[in-house]
């Protein structure tokens, strides 16, 4: 029996109503005749005759590919939503499109560590930062940062912090609160309904899911936001491929399924890695002991499907990877197929046999025994 079933609520009925509705949202409009699938556009310009107000003209402006996958964004995020090229796209319209110079932002000292070489070019411009780590961020407070941006859970040691109370404390401050909510989609954890003014991620990862397609989006309930957002685009061309939205809009087709599949599989093995001799520590929010657990209890629908581990060493966290015969060594998360790093290899902070497993949406009980047997061979 898996964690979800013995050890937190379902899914709340909105989730599902959300999931019902996605894959009908192109049926609005259609007539007689028309395609049910999402057409492709793959157009640089459009007739526009007269007044240029009120439709696709330019290819650096929209396109209705682009609209019909964030209009289910925005149906996920129950917000207006921009899209981008990738999620670092979406990284760097937040960054470079709300602060100017002399203002000094806050980020996650413990996240996914490009938002702090963004964050460093901003320096050249006048912006400062600082960095704190996700498990404390609200000690210190918030006063005196324009923008305050947190990845929860972090990537990769899985620390979270509350997202409600952060929101709160960096209001009171005057600040913007940022949530990169990659690791858990909107299907996980809605950082909006928590109080983020904004909540980004990289669509690469599970709403995609086939590893194909590199795409990010930025989300917020505030018009001033959402309208500074699109002319940070706008105005830099960093727009995404028609061919990679249309890409997208069938991945997100499938999220909830696939989401609820890699989260049911993550709570079903890493009780099991806990348990396995040759694991020295493991994180993951769903554990009943874990640091977080009582919190992910309170703000995320799941637990997500990355499980952190550390093994002796170096040297067997690659044998681990390379001799499992269900897992691909590879970088980046969320795909149907289970994937493994070292993430030394990366530069993290973490120790030398730490392992970042993505679950994906093999079955579970088999991708547990090739799991089992990589671990087995590695021996004492």
């Amino acid at each position: 029996m898996s964690l979800s079933s013995k050890d937190r609520s379902s899914p709340n009925r909105s989730s599902k109503a959300r999931a019902a509705g996605l894959a009908h949202l192109h049926d609005k409009g259609l007539k007689r005749g028309d395609a049910i699938p999402l057409p492709l556009t793959m157009a640089s310009i459009f007739h526009s005759p007269g007044d240029s107000t009120g439709f696709h003209q330019y290819g650096r402006f929209s396109n209705p590919t682009w609209t019909a996958v964030e209009d289910m964004l925005g149906h996920l995020e129950d917000a207006p939503c921009v899209g981008f090229p990738s999620g670092m796209a979406a990284i760097s319209a937040v960054l470079f499109g709300l602060v100017k110079a002399g203002d000094r932002i806050l980020l996650s000292s413990d996240g996914y560590p490009t938002t702090r070489l963004v964050a460093e070019r901003l320096r050249t411009f006048g912006v400062d930062f600082d960095v704190r780590p996700t498990a404390s961020f609200l000690d210190g407070g918030f006063d005196g940062y324009r923008l305050v941006y947190a990845e929860t859970p972090a990537n990769p040691g899985l620390d979270i912090c509350d997202i409600a109370a952060v929101a709160k404390a960096v209001h009171v401050a005057g600040g913007l609160f940022v949530v990169d909510n990659t690791t858990m989609t909107p299907f996980g954890q809605r950082p909006l309904d928590l109080g983020a003014d904004i909540v980004l991620a990289a669509d690469t990862k599970a709403p995609n899911g086939h590893s194909d397609v590199l795409f990010g989006h930025v989300a917020s309930r505030d018009p001033e936001i959402v309208t500074a957002i699109q002319d940070w685009r706008k105005t830099t061309g960093s727009i995404p491929s028609p061919f990679d939205a249309w890409l997208l809009h069938r991945g997100l087709e499938t999220l909830e399924l696939r989401f609820e599949r890699m989260c049911d599989n993550a709570e079903l093995i890493a009780p099991r890695l806990k348990a396995h001799p040759a694991v020295r520590s493991i994180r993951f929010p769903g554990l009943p002991d874990d640091p977080s657990h009582n919190l992910a209890r309170v703000q995320m629908e799941r637990f997500g499907f990355l499980i952190s581990f550390v093994l002796d060493s170096e040297e067997k966290a690659e044998d681990f990877i390379q001799g499992c015969a269900l897992i691909h060594s590879a970088t980046s998360f969320g795909g149907v197929h289970t994937c493994a790093e070292r993430r030394t290899k990366r530069g993290d902070a973490v120790p030398p046999g730490f392992v970042r497993l993505a679950v994906g949406c093999e079955p579970g009980e088999e991708l547990w025994q090739a799991i089992e047997a990589a671990l087995d061979d590695l021996g004492g």
